[in-house]
């Protein structure tokens, strides 16, 4: 799959994951800020952003677009920070292929499996009558029956836009999200160790971390340093710089 993606900056590679509802353009300040240390690759996963739709979704399928990525670039021993579903793919590569990743920067989640629980996101995305939709605001009304927060909603009505004849669409390939949301939940789908540094940020008001992660993460990354931000699940954008301060002592040690 042929992925779009923004690239900015020199220096050695490092490649930006978004997660689920995401996009590149989530991490356009961040990736400017990395820019003046490294080329960064801030790509689009399948199903959102610019790249294309698929009816397969999962994390195999991630895994290996984020591979076929780095070859069709020729991009070797990057540093990928991947944050929530981005994150799940970069560990995922990290495992299958550990001679792919130099350093694996991973961003409130962990290597384990998740029950569903973005229902009401899915529902009220479905609920928007994309095809009649008059405005931001009328899908924003929609969008509030089922999820109250503001900075939500307005993360989520990022992924609308508008087509050549001024119809509203989604970058987000609504129906594969619902479709696959349980397999997006899952864990690591292969088996093995990654020896290298790896850097795991977690928010300390997220409830993505639970008691025994930390002995999970470190059995799978025996390297990794553990770094708590005080923030929600979304800790590069809640703490953008305490953010990339701990990232890049990270990557200067």
């Amino acid at each position: 799959m042929n992925l779009f993606f923004r690239k900015s900056g020199n220096g050695k590679p490092l490649i930006i994951l978004h997660g689920l509802f995401g996009s590149s353009d989530n991490w356009f300040s961040l990736a400017k800020v990395f820019s003046e240390r490294y080329t960064v690759y801030a790509i689009d996963q399948r199903n959102h952003g610019q790249s294309p739709h698929s009816d397969e979704f999962n994390y195999p399928l991630l895994t290996e677009d984020l591979e076929g990525f780095l070859k069709m670039h020729l991009i070797e021993n990057p540093i990928v920070i991947g944050h929530s579903m981005g994150g799940k793919t970069a560990m995922n590569l990290a495992i299958k292929n550990p001679a792919t990743i130099e350093k694996l920067i991973v961003v409130d989640i962990a290597p384990k499996s998740y029950p569903v629980h973005h229902d009401r996101i899915l529902e009220g995305l479905a609920a928007i009558p994309i095809d009649t939709l008059s405005s931001r605001t009328e899908a924003d009304k929609i969008l509030s029956e089922y999820v109250q927060d503001m900075s939500v909603r307005q993360f989520l009505l990022k992924n609308l836009s508008r087509n050549s004849e001024g119809k509203f669409e989604w970058k987000i390939n609504v129906s594969a999200i619902e479709k696959h949301i349980e397999e997006i939940g899952e864990g690591m789908q292969y088996e093995g160790v990654f020896q290298k540094p790896a850097l795991f940020v977690k928010g300390a008001r997220s409830n993505y971390f639970k008691p025994g992660d930390d002995e999970l993460i470190l059995k799978l990354f025996p390297q990794a340093i553990l770094k708590i931000v005080d923030a929600g699940h979304w800790v590069q954008a809640e703490k953008p710089q305490e953010f990339v301060e701990t990232v890049l002592n990270f990557l200067q040690d």
